[in-house]
């Protein structure tokens, strides 16, 4: 049995402030992606935080928890990881 997967983005930054301040000027994924370009310190940035598809049990538990229990093309509550804090648009789940 293949492990369900996902496609999501996200925007990583140091701290809750500020992902909750830049989270306030989402209102669509355009916004996203054009803060993620501008403000995320991650590589996946240049694509507009764009992390592609990838199936359950590849991310950190914290990412991974709210990858599955965010409502679809909608972003996040701010997600602490070892990593920063995190704003998650997630396009789409395969939960076969």
């Amino acid at each position: 049995m293949v492990k369900p997967s996902a496609h999501a983005s996200h925007i990583l930054v140091a701290s809750k402030s500020e992902a909750v301040q830049i989270s306030e000027k989402i209102g669509k994924l355009k916004d996203f992606e054009k803060l993620a370009r501008k403000k995320s310190t991650c590589p996946s940035s240049q694509r507009g935080g764009d992390l592609g598809w990838f199936r359950k049990g590849n991310m950190v538990r914290e990412f991974e928890e709210a990858v599955w229990s965010t409502p679809l093309k909608t972003v996040s509550t701010p997600v602490k990881t070892q990593f920063g804090y995190h704003l998650i648009w997630v396009h789409e789940r395969d939960e076969e």
